[in-house]
């Protein structure tokens, strides 16, 4: 396993739709354990393969309920609205304001090739729609609806 270099806004693979994983394999299982690492060492919930280069549609997220990875992960449907302020490992010193589903389940494949089904709620939800985003070239910032300050930061840091 290693930690990897995570790419930040401006570099054009940030803006590119990945492809499908077509063969899980021993690479794609290092891909898993080499962002899961990278995701922990720089203290985030969640990170996608373009932000370690690699347009692969492949995702890992830990909201604090352990490690959850999705490969080609496809939103199968949502409920509800939460407004939350949003961060991202690629655009570090910034937040942002966001729209997600408050609920919104998935079906991807697990890094043995089994087909899940995942289903988040609350904060667990804002991730995994986060990082699928990613998967579409998009960043949280093109669906901002207001940054947060520096204040309003220090605040939700207590």
């Amino acid at each position: 396993m290693a930690v990897r270099n995570i790419f930040k806004a401006g570099d054009d693979v940030l803006r590119k739709r990945s492809r499908p994983v077509q063969v899980i394999d021993r690479r794609i299982r290092t891909l898993l354990d080499d962002m899961a690492q990278t995701m922990y060492a720089a203290d985030g919930a969640g990170l996608a393969a373009p932000q370690v280069g690699i347009l692969r549609r492949v995702v890992v997220i830990d909201v604090g309920e352990g490690l959850v990875e999705l490969i080609n992960p496809e939103i199968l449907s949502t409920e509800g609205s939460q407004i939350n302020p949003e961060g991202c490992l690629s655009i570090p010193g910034r937040r942002c304001t966001v729209e997600r589903p408050q609920k919104v389940v998935v079906r991807a494949y697990d890094r043995n090739g089994d087909e899940i089904e995942v289903t988040g709620e609350g904060f667990m939800a804002m991730a995994i729609c986060h990082e699928i985003d990613h998967l579409d070239g998009i960043l949280y910032t093109d669906k901002m609806i207001e940054d947060v300050t520096d204040k309003e930061n220090e605040e939700a840091a207590k």
